[in-house]
C-alpha cells in the first residue's frame, strides 16, 4: 500500500484497479470521491487526490504501528487498536437488568455463557439498556421471533464495535443484527461489520420506512455528510432508506425506535 500511496504522491502512474483492491472496503465504496484518474497506458493510471484529509488518514493507516506500545512510543497509543475489548451483553442466562461481559484479550476470549445463535449489536446505550424493545424492534424488521432464547444483545458502544478483536468475536455467530442510527456514521460502520463478516451481517430496518419518515428528526451537521450517508445507503443496497434520507433531509437516531 505504501509504495502505491508514495506514488500517487508523486504524480506516477500506478495500477489502480490493483490499489482499489488494497483500500479498505469503506474506501473503496466511494473511492471516486477520493480520486480522480487518467488512463495513461495499460493498466496504467496516473491518480490526482481529490480528498486530502482521507488521503492523509490511508497514509496514517498504512504507516500504522504494530502495537498500542509502540504507538504510545511514538506519542499516541490511539494510533493502533487496543489489543483488550470489554463488551457488554444481554443473554438468556440473565436473571436480572445488569448485562455480563466478555473479555477479550488478543486470541484469548474470556466468556461465561453460551452464546445464541444470533447476536443484536446496538449502537447506543440506552437502546441497549431497553433490549427487550429492540429485541421485538428486530422481529418486525425481520417478520420472526427475536428475543433472548435466540439472540444475544450486545452493546456496539459506537464504532468500538468495528475494532478487530470484536468483529473476530462476533464471528462466531450465525447472524450479526445491525441496529444502528440511520445516517453517515451507522452505515459507514455496517459497511465495516458487513466487510468483515459477509453476508453473516444485517442492517435492521423496517420493511418499510414511510410509517417513519416522521422520526426523522436530526439535521446533517454538513452537507457532506448527507451526501455521504445517501450514497452509502445506495451502494449498500438500501434504496428506500436513502429515498427516506431525500424526502425528509434528515437522519433518524436510533433512540427514536424507543418513542414507538
Amino acid at each position: 500500500m505504501n509504495d502505491y500511496l508514495k506514488k500517487i504522491l508523486k504524480g506516477q502512474a500506478i495500477n489502480y484497479e490493483a490499489f482499489l483492491k488494497k483500500l479498505p472496503d469503506a474506501l473503496r465504496r466511494r473511492h471516486r470521491e477520493l480520486f480522480a484518474t487518467e488512463k495513461v497506458g495499460v493498466s496504467r493510471w496516473r491518480v490526482t487526490i481529490l480528498d486530502e484529509v482521507a488521503f492523509a488518514a490511508l497514509q496514517q493507516q498504512a504507516a500504522a504501528p504494530v502495537s498500542r506500545v509502540d504507538a504510545a512510543k511514538k506519542g499516541d497509543s490511539h494510533r493502533h487498536g487496543t489489543e483488550v475489548s470489554f463488551l457488554l451483553v444481554y443473554h438468556h442466562a440473565l436473571t436480572g437488568n445488569r448485562p455480563d461481559s466478555v473479555v477479550i484479550t488478543g486470541d484469548s476470549v474470556d466468556i461465561g455463557f453460551r452464546p445464541a445463535p444470533s447476536v443484536l449489536v446496538v449502537e447506543n446505550e440506552r437502546n441497549f439498556y431497553h433490549y427487550r424493545q429492540m429485541l421485538a424492534f428486530a422481529g418486525e424488521c425481520l417478520g420472526r421471533p427475536v428475543d433472548l432464547t435466540n439472540c444475544d444483545v450486545v452493546l456496539g458502544g459506537g464504532n468500538r464495535i468495528t475494532r478487530a478483536a470484536d468483529l473476530d468475536w462476533l464471528k462466531r455467530y450465525d447472524e450479526v443484527l445491525c441496529a444502528f442510527d440511520y445516517d453517515a456514521g451507522g452505515l459507514q460502520m455496517f459497511s465495516s461489520v458487513q466487510a468483515a463478516l459477509g453476508d453473516k451481517a444485517c442492517f435492521l430496518q423496517p420493511a418499510g420506512w414511510k410509517p417513519w419518515l416522521g422520526c426523522f428528526r436530526k439535521p446533517p451537521d454538513a452537507t457532506e455528510r448527507f451526501t455521504k450517508a445517501i450514497m452509502l445507503a445506495e451502494d449498500l443496497g438500501f434504496v428506500s432508506l436513502a429515498q427516506a434520507f431525500r424526502a425528509t433531509g434528515k437522519f433518524m437516531e436510533q433512540e427514536m425506535i424507543l418513542d414507538e
